[in-house]
Parts: structure tokens; sequence; C-alpha cells
């Protein structure tokens, strides 16, 4: 007669195998992959890689999207944040001519805008009188210190009070994180006079938004290391149900990658993908000089503020305290313009926007600390930040397991000339599904946002919806950046 704890242990051990045939090789769990847009961005759908790689993308400046060149703006303006709403694009960033403490009372929150997202203006509100004038694009003044790293987001949880549409996080160590809420985007006010959290540095730009993923509003918020400004700057995240009461802050991790300053997190829900988070933040490398003193006198960078150097780094995050920091190298390097090489001349804004049919933009500060200051316009393709990518010799990528809902596969992808790309439907085994093996498939070359894979009796995968299934790309000299399955009618 068998022991109850011997029983119980064949018992579990009985669950775990029919598991493991349910869920296939490996008895790893399909993804609930939906209809939904997935991004190649993290290694979340991508399985096995064969004479392919995970490539980063980088930028392309495109233009000069802004001026910091009003008397209230100038060398120190910076923490930018760029919205889309609707057929509008909101820019909000610190206005501050001169070097001071943090949350000092020359600081100023400017505001801009722009039907394009490529050039901005700044309108003249007439809401506060700056420097004698009452014409000018200030929406927050006379507050300090939360002009210095005034945060907005758009608010576009469901039943959200019309009062209450843009939210914004500002504030310091000294006096905690402190809410505001506005109807226009134009007007604050203070969601109550005591803050939303203590439990941080908050010396840096504090971003939030709410989460359909989770249910939640989400917080990233600057920390350090070491406690009380010592050791490394990093980022903490904090959870709330209604804006108001926040969870203990969590200290986000990185993998198995080294200590670096991270300034700001610049954390938030990709748009064509909302449930995965794109951050690009500014890694921070102090003490690295590049500037001679010539030419930092030359350019007018302010003197305590050409010994360090900066850049922008790519993260992704689905919730949770993990980042993924795939790719450590730079995403948006200084460059040839020496200006971008004086310190914190890496401030990247918050917002990746779509600005065209195959196009997206961020936005990266430029010229830090010095008279010419100025916000540059970087774009990427739609879904770009990242690729599967395969040279002319060829190469593979099987996914991860997943269960799917729609009719069509739907990729976003670019070949050269001579390559091409693709794909298998398996099943969970990894065995080729009758009419979607390579051998019927009908290669795809070009370059497109949106292209329908087919195979020789066609595109319709629906009889395989809701099954555990694989797919497996075969690609030469191409890139695919994502995928979906459409659902009917789309």
């Amino acid at each position: 007669m068998f022991p109850r704890w011997s029983l119980r242990c064949l018992f579990a051990a009985f669950v775990l195998s029919v598991a493991a045939a349910v869920w296939g090789l490996g008895a790893e769990p399909p993804i609930a992959l939906g209809s939904r847009l997935e991004l190649l961005a993290d290694d979340r759908l991508v399985g096995e890689l064969r004479g392919c790689t995970r490539r980063l993308h980088e930028p392309r400046p495109a233009n000069v999207a802004l001026r910091f060149d009003a008397p209230w703006e100038g060398p120190f303006s910076g923490y930018v944040t760029v919205l889309h709403d609707g057929d509008l694009f909101r820019c909000y960033y610190r206005g501050n001519p001169v070097a001071g403490r943090d949350g000092s009372d020359t600081e100023v929150t400017c505001y801009a805008e722009s039907r394009d997202g490529i050039t901005f203006t700044k309108p003249a509100l007439g809401l506060f009188e700056i420097h004698g004038m009452r014409s000018n694009n200030v929406v927050l003044a006379g507050q300090a210190p939360f002009s210095h790293n005034f945060a907005p987001f758009l608010d576009d949880r469901s039943g959200v009070p019309p009062a209450e549409r843009f939210k914004a996080l500002a504030g310091t160590s000294e006096r905690g994180l402190f809410g505001f809420v506005s109807a226009d985007g134009l007007r604050w006010r203070k969601v109550r006079e005591t803050p939303l959290m203590t439990k941080g540095a908050f010396d840096s730009q504090n971003v939030a938004f709410w989460s359909a993923a989770e249910n939640r509003y989400v917080l990233y918020f600057r920390t350090w290391t070491g406690g009380d400004f010592a050791g490394y700057r990093t980022i903490s995240r904090s959870t709330s149900a209604d804006f108001l009461e926040w969870s203990t802050p969590v200290e986000m991790t990185f993998g198995d990658t080294p200590r670096e300053h991270l300034y700001t997190s610049q954390t938030h829900p990709y748009f064509r993908a909302p449930h995965l988070y794109v951050a690009t933040p500014m890694r921070f490398v102090p003490g690295r000089r590049v500037l001679t003193a010539d030419q930092a006198r030359q350019l007018g960078v302010d003197p305590g503020y050409a010994s360090d150097t900066a850049e922008t780094v790519f993260m992704t995050s689905r919730g949770g305290n993990r980042y993924d920091r795939t790719f450590m190298e730079g995403f948006i390097r200084p460059g040839p313009d020496l200006g971008n090489w004086a310190s914190r001349a890496g401030l990247s804004a918050l917002g990746v926007v779509p600005t065209g049919p195959a196009e997206m933009s961020l936005y990266k500060q430029a010229h830090y600390a010095q008279p010419s200051g100025h916000l540059v316009r970087h774009t990427l393709r739609t879904d770009g930040f990242v690729s599967v990518n395969a040279p002319f010799a060829g190469g593979e990528m099987s996914t991860r397991p997943f269960a799917f809902s729609g009719r069509q596969l739907v990729v976003n992808f670019s070949t050269g000339a001579a390559g091409g790309l693709r794909a298998e439907l398996q099943n969970e085994a990894g065995e080729p599904l009758p009419g979607f093996s390579l051998a019927d498939a009908v290669e795809q070359v070009g370059d497109e946002i949106e292209r329908v894979v087919t195979w020789k009796g066609g595109g319709d995968v629906s009889r395989w919806a809701g099954r555990t299934v694989r797919l497996r790309f075969v690609l030469k000299d191409a890139d695919l950046y994502s995928l979906r399955f459409r659902p009917a009618g789309i």
C-alpha cells in the first residue's frame, strides 16, 4: 500500500505528463496570440533562430521639430513629452533659461502643437504672464517645483471623466510626486494637495499611463540603486487602480546586463500593440568627456555640462518589474554633431507616434545646455524597432507555440530584390500542416507594412484558429518586423 505522499507525487507527475502532451514540445504552454499585433522587439514569440539574428534598427534624423528659443525656454529646456491626440500632436517640455537647482522658480512648463508631428508651433495661450508678457506658450508657472519635470499623459481608460482626460505627474524628493489633471491639456489642477507618492528620488521625468493590458495605471520613476542619490540612477515601478493610491515601489531589473546610469525611462505602450511597452531611456555616462575646452567654449556649452556623454538606448517590457535589454548598443547615438556630445544631450522625448502610413517618429533633444538647444525628429518604419534579419545566405525563424484567432496571416517585412520570405504553418509538434507547408508557400518579395501571406491554396488559415500551432519562416536577404492574424472582414 502506497503512503499518501507517494500517491500525491504520482498524481502530480500524471498531471504534468498530460500537460506536456497537450502543450507539445518542451511542455511549453501556448501563447494566447489572438488577433493582436506582435512585434519581434523581444523574445516573447521568437523561438529558434537558424542563420538569422535579431537586429536593432537605428532611427534616422529627419528635421528640427522645435527650437527652444523663447526667453522663458533656453539652454536648459528639457524632459519633453509628445502625445498623439486625435488629429493633434501635443508637445510639453520644461522651459528654463538658466542652470539652477531642481524645482527652481525660473522653470515653467511649455506647450507646442502640430497637425503632422513633423514641425511644432507655439500657440500664444495667454494663461500666465512670463517675463512681462502674456503672449506665450506656458501652461504651468509659479508652482515650483512642478515645472521641473511635469510629465503628462492622455488617459484612455474607459469611463474616465472628461475633466480628467489628461493627467500628469511632477515633483521632487523633498516634496514628493504630485498628480495633476486637465480637461483640455492646457489648464491644469492638482488632484489633491498631498503627494501621491513619497518613496522615490523623482529627480528626472517620471512617467505614467493607463495600461489596458494590466488594467491599472502604471508609473515608472527615478530611484537610485544605493538610495539617497547614491549608486546608479535607475528606474522603479508602481501601479494604481485609481491614480491616487499607489503600490509599494519595486525596482526594475534588466536581465544579465551591466549596471548603467539610466537617466530617464520614457516607458509607454506602443501605439499599435499596447500590451508591449517600449522604452527609450537616456544612458548617461558621467565623467566621459569628448569635447575639448575650446570646442565647448565655441559651442557655448555651459561650463558645468561639458564633461559627460549620453545617448538614447532601447528596451521593452510586458509588465512586472522586468525590462528586456537584449540590445545594449546605442539606439540614437550622439553622431557627428559636436553639440550632442555635451552632457545630457541624449535626452529622448517620451512618446513614439505615427506620422505616416509607413512611418513613426520619436524625438530627441539636441544641444542641451547650449543657446542652440532644439528638438530633432527621428523616424523609423512602422513597427521598425527590431527585425529578425536574414543575410543573402538565408536563415530561418521558428516561433514558440501559440493559439490565434483570425483568417489571414499578415506580416510587416522587407526583402532585397533577390531576397524573399516564405512561411510554414505547423502543428504544436513542429510538423507542417497540410496545404501550409514550405513547399506550398508562395514566396513573398517586396517591402510592405501589411502583406497577406499566401500558400498555393490561398491565405485563409481560419480552420486552424484556436488550436496550438507554430510558424516557421524561411528568409533570404530579408527583415521581418511584426506579424498578426487578421480577423475576417478587415
